[in-house]
């Protein structure tokens, strides 16, 4: 246990807490919506879709990751306005530390004295009252109004003789949002009789939605709670009150419903950091694999006034360790040898590669270098004017003799290591085959230049004009 803490860094450590922090807002934002139930559904078929890979389950992966390919565009199309829903009612506060926990958003006891006046006058009401899901592509919009919910303008939107008595009224925190809308009809076949019109767009509601309906009967007066597709009657006013706190989350005092909801999320919080440590555990821990890969070497923080003449490797093989998926998505430009030549002085200098050379990915673990050291010469960069000699090949015929040999220029500027060009005296052409030359005449040839840091100057030709003059010799 202590070798292995020994090996945990501290970016392991944010790593895990970051992501496990993310994954517990994500489940405090989305509960309880059709969005969470959609991608828990998608993320047990990616955990089915990693199993059927370890069985060796080739067209049943194969079905499966295309599925959870798609996902993602599924889930922006079909649940953008829910998403949108649930990131716009918050602030920045609740999107980042808030718990979730719904605080009192509505007078409760204005909405319960309306329904009793209503009930008592058998005037038939539909009252919604939102939980966390967006209601936009469920009903049909109705007459935006946003007045405050108080107990007599609840008894007026429903008044009989009121033109948008017979639609619902939306709740949006303290204020009624619209009037007159319609809801979907459920299509159940074994309702009673005694539910009409009221109670079967309640239940249609409430069985794609997360909210609550107060239905009022207008034959029998009769208050009925309508939530999860289930119709409850209710007893009294101080049974709808309490039913409509608990769907508000309005909490006086720690209750029964605020200690449960506590516990699930702490519960949430140790599953997500117990889920992203078995994920990161998995990543960085899992079987060990090699592999060897062929990287350049970058040369960093070099003086200026000092160019690289000569390296004795420009790549090296690093043989690398880790878990099995982390090498299987290793790209070749995530790793990096560089030296840093700050400190290196004029002249060959060798430098030992170690693991601060090295830049490697989080999880993959460098075990053997190849080779070990790397030797870099460095020099002052200098110019010089050096004379120009044609270099002979081979043997001239014995009848001919060369009398005249000019080059034109003869003098050619070059650039390269100081050290390098003080020991050069004499530039040098391509090698001239003697057996070819039966006349006088001319030609053009390359100078070979002898080091691979020496370099003709910009301004100067690389080739040189070779005029010679041949006489035959006399007998």
């Amino acid at each position: 246990m202590l070798a292995f803490l020994s090996t945990v860094r501290w970016q392991d450590i944010a790593d895990i807490a970051l992501t496990s922090y993310i994954l517990f807002r994500f489940y405090v934002l989305f509960r309880g919506t059709t969005v969470f139930r959609v991608i828990t559904g998608i993320a047990l078929l990616g955990f089915f879709q990693r199993v059927a890979v370890s069985l060796g389950l080739i067209v049943t992966s194969w079905v499966m990751q295309g599925f959870t390919a798609v996902a993602a565009l599924i889930i922006i199309i079909v649940f953008r306005n829910e998403i949108r829903n649930v990131l716009q009612a918050r602030n920045l506060h609740a999107i980042f530390w808030g718990t979730g926990l719904k605080r009192q958003t509505a007078p409760v006891e204005s909405i319960v004295q309306a329904i009793y006046d209503l009930s008592r006058q058998r005037i038939g009401a539909l009252l919604v009252i939102p939980g966390v899901e967006d209601l936009e592509d469920v009903v049909q919009r109705g007459i935006p109004w946003q007045g405050l919910a108080t107990r007599e303008a609840i008894k007026t939107v429903f008044w009989p003789d009121n033109p948008v008595h017979d639609g619902a009224a939306v709740l949006q925190g303290s204020r009624i949002a619209e009037v007159g809308v319609i809801l979907p009809l459920s299509h159940r076949e074994n309702l009673p009789s005694a539910y009409g019109t009221r109670h079967r767009a309640a239940l249609g509601l409430t069985e794609v939605t997360d909210s609550m309906v107060v239905v009022v009967s207008e034959e029998s007066g009769r208050v009925s709670l309508v939530k999860n597709g289930r119709i409850d009657p209710i007893a009294d006013n101080v049974e709808l009150s309490r039913r409509v706190r608990e769907h508000l989350g309005i909490v006086v005092g720690p209750t029964r419903r605020q200690k449960r909801e506590k516990v699930k999320l702490v519960a949430a919080a140790v599953c997500s950091v117990l889920l992203i440590t078995g994920v990161w555990f998995s990543f960085t821990r899992g079987l060990d694999t090699l592999i060897t890969l062929e990287v350049p070497v970058e040369y960093v923080k070099r003086d200026p006034k000092m160019e690289i003449l000569d390296t004795s490797v420009n790549t090296v093989s690093l043989q690398l360790r880790g878990s099995e998926s982390l090498i299987r998505s290793l790209k070749p430009e995530q790793v990096k040898v560089r030296l840093n030549l700050s400190g290196a002085a004029m002249g060959e200098n060798t430098f030992t590669l170690t693991s601060e050379n090295i830049v490697l990915p989080p999880g993959v673990f460098l075990d053997k270098v190849k080779p070990p050291a790397v030797h870099v010469t460095l020099d002052v960069p200098v110019a010089r004017s050096i004379p120009v000699q044609v270099d002979w090949a081979g043997r001239l015929d014995p009848e001919l003799r060369i009398e005249f040999v000019s080059v034109e220029p003869d003098r050619v500027r070059v650039e390269g290591g100081s050290g390098v060009l003080e020991a050069l005296s004499t530039l040098y052409t391509r090698k001239v085959p003697l057996a070819k030359i039966v006349e006088s005449g001319s030609m053009t040839v390359e100078l070979a230049l002898p080091p691979a840091s020496v370099e003709v100057a910009p301004d100067e030709p690389e080739e040189v004009t070779v005029t010679y003059t041949v006489k035959k010799r006399q007998k």
